[in-house]
C-alpha cells in the first residue's frame, strides 16, 4: 500500500505534519477530515524518494569552495528548496539533500542546524530566525507567510527571483562604476609619476644654468618637492581621515547626515535617491505578492531597506497606514517620492493591483539607474581625458619654458 506524507491544520490553525499508508490520496484526505483537520498538502513519498535519489547522485562530486555564505549560495538554496517542495519532498528531507550539495562549509553547518531545530519542534521560519546573519528578516517573514498559506514553494520561487534581480542589479551598478574609477586611478597615477620622477629630473638640470625660472616652473618644482618629502605624511593623513570618517558614518547620526548629503549632491543626488526607491519598491512588490499584509510589509522593509533616511520615512508611512490613511497619501506626505510613484500606488490601491504597480515602479527605477550609469560613463571619459590633457600639458609647458629661455639666451 502506498504511503503519503501530509500537511494539515487543526481548528486552532496549528500545523500538523505526518505520513500514513492509504490506497489513494482521496482516502487519506477523508480520513484526516474525520479528525476535523484541514488538509493543506498530500505528498506521495515514492516521488520524494525518486527526487532525493536524483539530486543526491547529482551532488556526490561537489566539494566546499568557500567558507562564508554568499548571495549566490542563498539564490541556489531558495531555487533548490522550491523545486524539492514543489515536487513533494518534505522540508527536512529537502534540507538534508541540499546540504549535500552546497559549496559553503558554513552554509552546510547552518542547514544541519536548521534540521536539528525543526526536529526539536520549531517551524522553518523560527529555525531560520536563529541565523540573522545568514537569513535576513525578509527571508524569515516570507517563509512564515509561505508556511501560513501552504504555498512555501511558490513564495521561495518569488524570493529566489527577487534575490537574482538584486544580484543582477548590483552587478550592473558596480560594472558601470568600475571603468570611471579605473580611469581616475590611472590618471592620478600618471600625474603622480610625472610629479615624483620627471619634474625632479628637470629641476636638477635647471640648477646648472644661471637663469631665473618662470613662475609656473617654480610652482611645479615646489609642489614636486613637497609631495616627495611629505608623501608618507600625506598618505598617513589620508588613512587617519578615512578611518575617522568610516567610524563616524557607522554611528546613527553620522550615517544619517552622510545619506542626506548624498541626496543633496548635484547630478548624483537623484541617482542615490533612485537606488533607494528601487530597493523599496522591489521589496514591497515581493512581500505583498507573497501574501504579507501591507502593514507588515512596511515593517519588514523598514528594517531591510539599508538606508536610515528611507527607514525613517517608511516608519512614518507605516504609522499613517496603521491609522487608516491610504498608502499613496502617506508617500506624498513624506516628500521623498516622485509624483509618478504616488500616482501609480494610488491606482494600484484603487484597482487592487498594488504588487504589480510596485513591480512597474521597480522596473522604471532599474532602467533609470542603468541609463544614468551609461550616460555618466560616456560623459566622464572625455571630461577626464580633457582634464588630464590640460594638467599634463601645463606640466610639460612648465618644464620646457626654461629650456626655451636658455636657448634664446644662448642664441642671443
Amino acid at each position: 500500500m502506498p504511503k503519503f506524507a501530509y500537511v494539515a491544520r487543526d481548528s486552532k490553525g496549528t500545523k500538523i505534519t505526518g505520513s500514513e499508508e492509504a490506497t489513494s490520496a482521496d482516502e487519506l484526505i477523508g480520513r484526516l477530515q474525520l479528525k476535523n483537520l484541514v488538509v493543506v498538502n498530500i505528498i506521495p513519498e515514492l516521488k520524494e524518494q525518486a527526487v532525493a535519489v536524483t539530486l543526491q547522485a547529482a551532488g556526490r562530486q561537489r566539494r566546499y569552495r568557500h567558507y562564508g555564505v554568499t548571495g549566490d549560495d542563498l539564490v541556489i538554496f531558495s531555487r533548490q528548496l522550491a523545486t524539492l517542495l514543489g515536487a513533494g519532498v518534505t522540508i527536512l528531507k529537502s534540507l538534508d539533500i541540499i546540504s549535500k550539495q552546497v559549496y559553503s562549509r558554513k552554509f552546510y553547518n547552518v542547514l544541519k542546524e536548521l534540521q536539528k531545530h525543526m526536529e526539536a519542534g520549531l517551524s522553518f521560519h523560527e529555525a531560520m530566525s536563529r541565523y540573522p546573519k545568514v537569513f535576513s528578516e525578509l527571508w524569515t517573514n516570507l517563509v512564515e507567510s509561505g508556511e501560513a498559506s501552504g504555498n512555501l514553494a511558490v513564495v521561495l520561487n518569488r524570493l529566489a527571483s527577487y534575490l537574482e534581480r538584486r544580484a543582477a542589479f548590483k552587478r550592473k551598478v558596480i560594472s558601470g562604476l568600475i571603468y570611471p574609477i579605473i580611469l581616475m586611478i590611472v590618471g592620478l597615477g600618471a600625474l603622480l609619476f610625472l610629479t615624483v620622477k620627471i619634474i625632479p629630473t628637470f629641476a636638477e638640470l635647471f640648477k646648472g644654468f644661471n637663469v631665473k625660472l618662470p613662475f609656473l616652473t617654480q610652482m611645479l618644482i615646489k609642489v614636486s618637492f613637497f609631495i616627495r618629502k611629505g608623501i608618507f605624511g600625506i598618505i598617513g593623513i589620508i588613512i587617519v581621515l578615512f578611518f575617522i570618517f568610516s567610524r563616524y558614518i557607522k554611528t546613527k547620526e553620522g550615517r544619517r547626515r552622510f545619506e542626506q548629503f548624498q541626496f543633496k549632491l548635484p547630478l548624483f543626488g537623484e541617482f542615490f535617491r533612485s537606488l533607494v526607491v528601487e530597493r523599496f519598491s522591489s521589496e514591497m512588490s515581493t512581500l505583498i505578492e507573497s501574501g504579507v499584509p501591507l502593514l507588515y510589509s512596511l515593517e519588514i522593509t523598514e528594517h531591510s531597506v539599508s538606508n536610515s533616511v528611507m527607514a525613517d520615512i517608511v516608519r512614518k508611512i507605516k504609522e499613517d497606514v496603521r491609522e487608516g490613511k491610504p498608502l499613496n497619501s502617506s508617500l506624498d506626505k513624506s516628500g521623498f517620492f516622485e509624483p509618478m510613484v504616488i500616482q501609480m500606488v494610488a491606482i494600484g490601491e484603487e484597482i487592487g493591483e498594488l504588487p504589480q504597480m510596485f513591480k512597474r515602479i521597480n522596473t522604471f527605477y532599474e532602467e533609470y539607474t542603468e541609463t544614468f550609469l551609461v550616460r555618466f560613463t560616456s560623459m566622464f571619459e572625455p571630461i577626464m581625458l580633457i582634464f588630464m590633457g590640460l594638467v599634463i600639458g601645463m606640466m610639460v609647458v612648465g618644464m620646457f619654458l626654461p629650456i626655451f629661455q636658455i636657448a634664446s639666451i644662448s642664441g642671443g
